[in-house]
C-alpha cells in the first residue's frame, strides 16, 4: 500500500515528536480531514484481572469535552462500555455495529454507559485496541462521527477506504505516545533525580555527595517523591516512573 504525501506528513511529525500534545494535535487533525471529528485514547500500564486500576494512572485523550469526560471517565462509566470490555480482551479493530449485536445480552451499567454515549451523540465509529509488550499494559482509541449527524453506516463507508491507512497512523501515535513522558504524577526535578540516582543503585548517602544535599533532604525528597506517585516504597516509585517514561527526561 502506498501511503499519500498527506500521510507521510503527519507520520513525520508523529515521529518527530517531542511531547504527547504534539502527537495528539497532529493525530486529532488527520482523523478529522478522514471524518472521525471526535477521538477517545486511553492507555494504562497498571491494569490487572480486576479492572484497570487507580484512574489517576490513566492517559486519556480527548476532544469531546468536559461533561463528557466527567460522566464516561470520572464517573466509572468506561469500565461498563461493551467496546471498552471488547477492548481489554482483543487487540484490532472492532465497529460500533458491535454494539447492536450485543445490546440485549448487556447488563444495567453497560446498557447505561451506550446510552450516556447516544446522549452525546456518540454512536457511530470504531475502535481499535493496541496490541502491547505486558498483560499489564492497555491502551485503545475510539472515532466517532460528527455528534448526532453521523450514522454507522457512513462510519464503515469511511472504514472501508480508508481504515488501513487509519490503522497504521493510530498504531504509529499509541507507540510514540507511551515512549514519551506521561506528566500524570507530577515530579519536581529534584524528586525526579534523586530517585534516577537510587535506581543506579546509590545510597542516600551517596546521592546527598553527588548533588551537594543533606542526607536528610534527599530522604525527604524521596519521601515526596513517594507521595506524589502514589506508593510506599522507593522502589516502588523507581518502577512507576519508569514505567511512566519520567527519567532520564530532556
Amino acid at each position: 500500500m502506498s501511503l499519500g504525501s498527506g500521510m507521510n506528513a503527519a507520520l513525520d511529525s508523529i515521529l518527530a515528536a517531542k511531547t504527547i500534545e504534539d502527537v495528539w494535535e497532529v493525530l486529532l487533525l488527520k482523523l478529522q480531514s478522514w471524518g472521525f471529528q471526535n477521538v477517545l485514547y486511553g492507555f494504562t500500564r497498571f491494569h490487572t484481572e480486576n479492572g484497570f486500576g487507580d484512574t489517576t494512572d490513566h492517559l486519556v485523550l480527548t476532544n469531546l469535552g468536559p461533561d463528557y469526560v466527567k460522566g464516561y471517565f470520572n464517573d466509572g462509566r468506561y469500565k461498563h462500555g461493551p467496546i471498552v470490555t471488547w477492548a481489554a480482551q482483543n487487540a484490532g479493530v472492532c465497529s460500533w455495529a458491535y454494539i447492536d449485536e450485543v445490546y440485549e445480552s448487556l447488563d444495567s451499567k453497560a446498557l447505561d454507559t451506550v446510552e450516556f454515549n447516544r446522549s452525546f451523540g456518540v454512536s457511530s465509529g470504531y475502535t481499535i485496541g493496541f496490541s502491547n509488550a505486558t498483560t499489564r499494559s492497555k491502551g485503545a482509541i475510539g472515532l466517532s462521527m460528527q455528534r448526532f449527524k453521523g450514522t454507522q453506516e457512513q462510519a464503515d463507508a469511511i472504514w472501508t477506504k480508508y481504515g488501513q491507512e487509519i490503522k497504521i497512523l493510530c498504531d504509529v501515535s499509541h507507540l510514540k505516545i507511551i515512549s514519551l513522558p506521561f506528566d500524570l504524577r507530577r515530579l519536581t526535578a529534584r524528586q525526579r533525580e534523586v530517585l534516577e540516582w537510587v535506581g543506579d543503585g546509590k545510597t542516600s548517602a551517596d546521592v546527598a555527595q553527588i548533588m551537594g544535599l543533606t542526607t536528610a533532604t534527599v530522604e525527604k525528597h524521596l519521601k515526596l517523591a513517594r507521595d506524589a506517585l502514589g506508593v510506599d516504597t522507593t522502589a516502588q516509585a523507581i518502577l512507576k516512573a519508569s514505567l511512566l517514561n519520567q527519567f532520564y527526561r530532556i
